[in-house]
């Protein structure tokens, strides 16, 4: 693994645990190129004012082995942004492993790459994965083939850990896994719309509709272009 090569693609509005999870995890993978990319480079700030400096320019970037997209409010916009997404399937055309988290996969699926495909999403907008031709699944982490993809913010280090073990084992996935003092125990068990209070759900789910006609509509106008 000493060349493996990953790519990590911002875009402002991006929602930062989406992907600062996994990039705590990538970045303790030994022998890992990591490439914090981003279309016009510079500084990428995220929808919780977070910044992050610096990032490559995709055009800049000849390849990678594994292509990663996080989430995000904004994830239903940079889909119909035409050099964005040009230069995604530019790299997703040479990766081994194609992956996201969150509303990450709704990026894979308007470059075409989830035709056929089952993939995670966020609970709130999984069902729009199928605008693309692919199969949602409410796993926390969806394999298919060489194409892995986490459910929603937090299953992103569920996810890494899964791609670490991919890449190096499970005992080095254990590893950073015990590094990270990674143990779930969360003080509500409202995580999942099937166990939060219904009074929670429902309020919730109010905010996500109120969302909704917009991002479906955006989505929509990718998936047209497939």
């Amino acid at each position: 693994m000493a060349d493996f090569r990953i790519v990590e693609v911002l875009y402002p509005g991006l929602t930062q645990l989406d992907f600062t999870g996994p990039h705590t995890v990538f970045s303790r993978l030994r022998d890992t190129e990591i490439i914090v990319a981003s279309e016009p480079g510079g500084a990428i700030e995220s929808d919780g004012g977070l910044t992050f400096a610096g990032t490559k320019r995709m055009a800049e970037i000849d390849r990678c082995d594994l292509l990663f997209f996080p989430g995000g409010l904004a994830a239903t916009d940079v889909i119909n942004n035409e050099a964005f997404m040009a230069e995604a399937r530019r790299l997703a055309g040479g990766a081994r492993y194609l992956t996201s988290v969150c509303t990450g996969s709704l990026i894979l699926g308007a470059a075409g790459l989830l035709k056929g495909k089952r993939a995670a999403c966020h609970w709130a907008w999984r069902d729009m994965l199928s605008l693309f031709g692919a199969i949602p699944d409410d796993a926390r982490v969806v394999r298919d083939g060489d194409i892995i993809t986490g459910g929603g913010v937090t299953a992103g280090i569920d996810f890494a850990l899964v791609v670490a073990a991919e890449l190096a084992g499970e005992t080095a996935a254990q590893a950073i896994q015990l590094t990270l003092e990674y143990a779930p125990a969360p003080p509500f068990n409202a995580g999942r719309p099937e166990t939060a209070p219904p009074t929670v759900l429902a309020a919730v789910q109010r905010g996500m509709d109120a969302l909704l006609p917009k991002r479906r509509a955006d989505a929509e106008r990718a998936a047209a272009r497939l």
